[in-house]
């Protein structure tokens, strides 16, 4: 079954809740996979970089390399699955309720405000979330390929005439690479403050182990307005 209806009781009074299958298998394991990869290559990187001392440099340089293949395949395997299952519809970015999303992270999450943003499997993620998770794929991720390549194969550059004197500086390709190593480790900062902050705790990180999670049911009026799921979507199974 894809939902199953419950009580859910908080706040001193019993609301009305489903228990919804959100997250696939593949975006389990890829969300796990990724997140360990960026934990690793940011900790290695920023000893690479000189931040501090634990493997060594050279072994440092070598987890680093290793884990940065990983998570290029990983990457690369993702795309083709979003695009060939449709997911990719999940970050188009929308302006609707961004106003409200944003006063809910400022002061409304503080004062057990009701969350503007109602989600459902064919909506995983509030505007807010699109825009940011659109940001890291669009922009801070094709910079960390194409710098981390650019250090990499900086040899192979110069020779090309790319890289070197008139061209590209190890220094400048360098700087790109932490510039966006470190947006990627307020992104991800972000991302596990925010995984905290469902009807309990630990609710968001159950709901990315599981896939299922449960989702406060629309009042009856919204329920009549909005657009129903597909029976397909309805019917599936993990």
């Amino acid at each position: 079954m894809a939902s199953r209806a419950c009580w859910h009781h908080g706040g001193g009074k019993g609301d009305r809740v489903s228990r919804v299958y959100i997250f696939k298998r593949f975006e389990r394991f890829w969300h796990w996979a990724q997140a360990a990869l960026i934990i690793a290559l940011l900790v290695t990187g920023f000893e690479v970089h000189g931040s501090y001392r634990l493997a060594g440099w050279e072994r440092a340089a070598t987890l680093h390399t290793q884990a940065a293949w990983a998570l290029i395949g990983l990457w690369v395997f993702a795309i083709f699955w979003h695009f060939t299952t449709g997911e990719w519809r999940q970050y188009i970015p929308t302006t609707e309720r961004l106003d409200a999303m944003v006063t809910y992270y400022v002061s409304g999450i503080f004062t057990d405000a009701p969350h503007p943003f109602r989600k459902t499997r064919l909506s995983k993620h509030n505007p807010l979330q699109r825009l940011a998770y659109l940001l890291v794929k669009v922009l801070i991720n094709p910079l960390v390929w194409a710098s981390g390549l650019a250090y990499l194969y900086y040899n192979e550059l110069v020779a090309a005439g790319i890289a070197g004197p008139g061209g590209l500086s190890l220094g400048v390709i360098a700087l790109v690479h932490t510039g966006m190593a470190f947006l990627m480790l307020a992104f991800l900062i972000g991302h596990v403050y925010l995984a905290t902050a469902g009807h309990t705790p630990l609710a968001h990180v159950k709901a990315m182990i599981t896939g299922w999670e449960d989702l406060e049911e629309a009042p009856a009026d919204d329920a009549a307005a909005a657009p129903r799921e597909s029976s397909s979507a309805q019917g599936a199974t993990p």
